[in-house]
C-alpha cells in the first residue's frame, strides 16, 4: 500500500472513532440525566453516518487542509433539550463535559494498547503492525486534540456550556447571548486573526501546547505498559 494512503487510512479511522464516541457520549449522559431527545432522534448509535455533517466533517476540513490553514470541523451535534434534563444548569455542564471526558478515556485506552503492542510484538515486523502503530499514535493525538479543542470557552464548543454553568445567573445570561454568534467568532479566532496576525493563532498558541503536554503523558503511559 502506498505510504500516503496508509497514513490517510491510519488518520481517518481514529478520527471517525473519536468523533462518534464524543457525540454519542453527549447523548448517553443526557439520557441518564433525564433527556431522551438524542435517543428519540436515533442518535445514540455508533454508526458514523448518523453523525457526519457534510460541511463540517468533510468539506470544510478538506478545504482548510488544501490551503494549509488550521484544520477544524464538527460532526452533526447530538440533540439535547436542556429543559428536559433533571437539573438543566448542571445537567448541561455534565452533558458538555461527557464528550471531552470520553476522548481522554479513549486516548488512555489507545496508550495501553500501544504499550501492549510494543511489549509483546516488539520484534515483529510488517505492514499490519506498522498500520496498527500509526493508528494508535494518531488515535491518542486526535482524542487529546479533540478533547482540549472542544474545551475552548467559545460557543458552540463544549467549554462554553461548562463556563456558562459555572457563572452566576446574570453573567450566564449575558454569556449565553454570545451563542448565536458562535460560528462567526469561531472563524474570527481560528482563521481571520491568524491570517492577519500569524503570531496570535489560537490553535498554535493556546491549544497545541497543552495537547503536546497531554500527549506526552499518554505516551509515558504507553511506555510504562511496554516496560520501557
Amino acid at each position: 500500500m502506498d505510504q500516503t494512503l496508509l497514513q490517510a487510512a491510519a488518520l481517518i479511522i481514529p478520527l471517525i472513532i473519536a468523533i462518534v464516541f464524543h457525540e454519542v457520549a453527549h447523548g448517553w449522559v443526557a439520557r441518564a440525566l433525564g433527556d431522551p431527545t438524542a435517543q428519540e432522534a436515533r442518535r445514540l448509535s455508533l454508526n458514523p453516518l448518523r453523525h457526519v455533517d457534510p460541511i463540517g466533517t468533510v468539506v470544510l476540513p478538506g478545504m482548510l487542509a488544501l490551503v494549509s490553514a488550521p484544520v477544524f470541523g464538527w460532526a452533526k451535534p447530538v440533540p439535547v433539550n436542556k429543559h428536559r434534563l433533571n437539573n438543566p444548569r448542571y445537567g448541561m455542564m455534565a452533558v458538555a463535559a461527557a464528550g471531552p471526558a470520553t476522548n481522554f478515556v479513549l486516548a488512555a485506552i489507545g496508550a495501553v494498547l500501544l504499550g501492549l503492542m510494543a511489549r509483546f510484538f516488539a520484534d515483529a515486523d510488517g505492514l499490519v503492525l506498522q498500520f496498527l502503530s500509526m493508528n494508535l499514535n494518531y488515535f491518542i493525538a486526535i482524542n487529546v486534540f479533540l478533547a482540549l479543542f472542544n474545551l475552548l470557552p467559545i460557543p458552540p464548543f463544549d467549554g462554553s456550556h461548562i463556563v456558562e454553568g459555572l457563572l452566576p445567573d446574570s453573567a450566564a445570561r449575558t454569556y449565553g447571548k454570545l451563542r448565536p454568534y458562535g460560528f462567526p467568532l469561531l472563524f474570527l479566532f481560528l482563521l481571520v486573526i491568524p491570517m492577519v496576525w500569524p503570531r496570535l493563532g489560537i490553535v498554535e498558541n493556546v491549544v497545541l501546547p497543552p495537547v503536546e503536554w497531554a500527549r506526552g503523558l499518554y505516551l509515558d503511559l504507553a511506555r510504562a505498559v511496554a516496560g520501557i
